[in-house]
């Protein structure tokens, strides 16, 4: 399923955006609802993957969107293994995407 967002007039929430929040994502700046979450912004911005698979480089970003999974996970400031659907989304926030290597392939020689 692939993830839209629909237009204020075509919503049937009647949903009225009039604050905007800024966070920054890997250097790039990104605009959304404001309090939606992490994950919500990013959607928003056309984004559904932000993170790959340690063990075969898949994409993943919002799966189960309760915070159950983990799929989410992303750096927010200084702080780990952030649940993006799970973090509402504050102005100026710094995002950096997480995408490493399994802990066994880390001491390995490439």
């Amino acid at each position: 399923m692939t993830a839209h967002r629909l237009s204020p007039e075509h919503d049937p929430t009647e949903r009225i955006d009039a604050e905007h929040v800024s966070i920054i994502v890997d250097g790039e700046q990104l605009t959304g609802s404001s309090g939606s979450t992490i994950a919500g912004v990013l959607l928003e911005n056309g984004r559904d993957s932000w993170r790959t698979t340690s063990r075969d480089r898949r994409p993943r970003g919002i799966f189960c969107g309760i915070g159950v999974c983990y799929d989410c996970i992303l750096t927010v400031g200084d702080e780990r293994d952030v649940r993006a659907c799970q973090r509402r989304a504050c102005d100026g926030d710094v995002v950096a995407l997480q995408n490493e290597a399994r802990p066994s392939e880390e001491g390995e020689a490439s």
